[in-house]
């Protein structure tokens, strides 16, 4: 499939590119697309949390009172979950989320991803540019003259740059992405696609 390239003002270049129709014009895979945006958000996980158990807790072990013949039920020690300040039964341990997903799935999930926004017309074509030093209001100027900036855009590079990055990073719904760190999670979350000219072949190569 052919796109207009347009400049950082916005205007049609007069020339196209040509998106590889077998990662931007596949029939998406929802499954795999599951998987991969599971793995993501499980990744995101610390699984720092813990409560202490009836054995970790501080206070006396002594039984509260003799087994028979109050009249009362049975009853152990203070640490008893039944009791206001007891340990707690099954609590939370720490424990790792990561699941592991195929390679090969992962760069379907992201070829599905990008068809799905390349169906939507989602997808917009930028020349590469870059600045000296960071600024943000000029990269919401070019977010402007492209039209994208309240769509939550993602811009993706062809590679990673410090001065492109500092002036995307106090824009609340924009982010930026070099096409060699791209995942499906980030794909899906944006609402439109802002592809730099000399980032296409990295995505080829990324989702191939």
């Amino acid at each position: 499939m052919k796109l207009t390239v347009y400049n950082k003002e916005g205007k049609d270049t007069g020339r196209t590119v040509e998106l590889p129709e077998d990662i931007f014009a596949i029939e998406p895979n929802e499954h795999s697309v599951w998987l991969d945006v599971k793995r993501y958000l499980n990744a995101q996980r610390q699984g720092t949390h813990k409560s202490k158990e009836r054995s970790e807790m501080s206070g006396s072990t002594r039984k509260l009172h003799r087994q028979k013949g109050t009249g009362g039920s049975r009853k152990g020690d203070i640490n008893n979950p039944l009791y206001r300040g007891g340990g707690r039964v099954f609590g939370p341990r720490p424990r790792n989320y990561d699941i592991q997903v195929n390679a090969k799935v992962k760069r379907l999930a992201r070829r599905s991803a990008l068809s799905s926004k390349a169906s939507a017309g989602s997808i917009i074509v930028v020349e590469d540019f870059s600045f000296e030093a960071p600024k943000t209001s000029a990269f919401r100027t070019i977010l402007s003259a492209l039209k994208v900036d309240d769509k939550k855009p993602l811009t993706i590079t062809a590679e990673y740059d410090k001065q492109l990055y500092l002036s995307c990073r106090n824009l609340p719904t924009a982010s930026i992405a070099p096409a060699k760190d791209l995942n499906t999670y980030q794909i899906l979350k944006a609402g439109v696609l802002v592809i730099s000219e000399s980032a296409i072949a990295h995505i080829k190569e990324n989702c191939a």
